[in-house]
């Protein structure tokens, strides 16, 4: 079973997986992200810290998500195991479709159709929504340089296109209020998963 918590950068995605690495401990749950868990994710983190073509950013990040899927995704899921994915597609269409936006004339729809046929549709997903300013103050709060996606008018724009995947899939999305205290979003979603995973 693949879960996957997804929203914009400073929702508190890595703070509710850690607390679901520690409270569904039991279950032993495979606990990745994306990008990262494979080395083209290193080189999609450089790509994003030079600001490189946004097309070849797109790409590199199905890449890695390609590579996530054969080397972490399927074993897991081969195997029987609970698969908790911190960002996955679901990202790739919220904010690469902003960036994409004044290239392509239906950036969605470009990436969707680079995705049909081999990409590994979530089970079950976790999207954190929160007013965008206060997004930006806890990202401010937390470090001192900022991605180039972290600015108020994009994540404004990823964070409907979120709301807009999720309003076309509303079977497989759980829409989360990321302004309640982490510890409820932390039982809430752990409970949700159980109660998912066990049905």
């Amino acid at each position: 079973m693949l879960i996957t918590i997804e929203g914009i950068d400073g929702t508190g995605k890595s703070t509710l997986i850690r607390n679901l690495s520690n409270t569904l401990n039991d279950m032993n749950p495979v606990i990745t992200r994306e990008p990262g868990s494979t080395w083209i994710g290193e080189q999609v983190r450089r790509g994003i810290a030079e600001e490189i073509d946004p097309v070849a950013e797109a790409l590199l990040f199905t890449a890695d998500h390609a590579a996530h899927i054969r080397d972490v995704i399927r074993p897991a899921l081969s195997a029987g195991k609970v698969v908790i994915s911190d960002r996955y597609s679901d990202s790739r269409y919220a904010y690469q479709s902003v960036t994409l936006d004044s290239i392509l004339p239906d950036a969605l729809g470009w990436l969707e159709a680079v995705h049909h046929g081999w990409t590994i549709v979530p089970d079950r997903t976790y999207l954190l929504t929160i007013p965008v300013d206060q997004a930006m103050a806890r990202l401010s709060d937390d470090r001192d340089d900022t991605e180039h996606f972290e600015k108020a008018d994009i994540l404004s724009r990823v964070q409907k296109n979120y709301l807009m995947l999720a309003e076309r899939d509303p079977e497989r999305f759980v829409i989360v209020d990321a302004m309640l205290e982490k510890e409820k979003i932390g039982t809430f979603v752990a409970d949700s998963i159980r109660q998912f995973v066990k049905r």
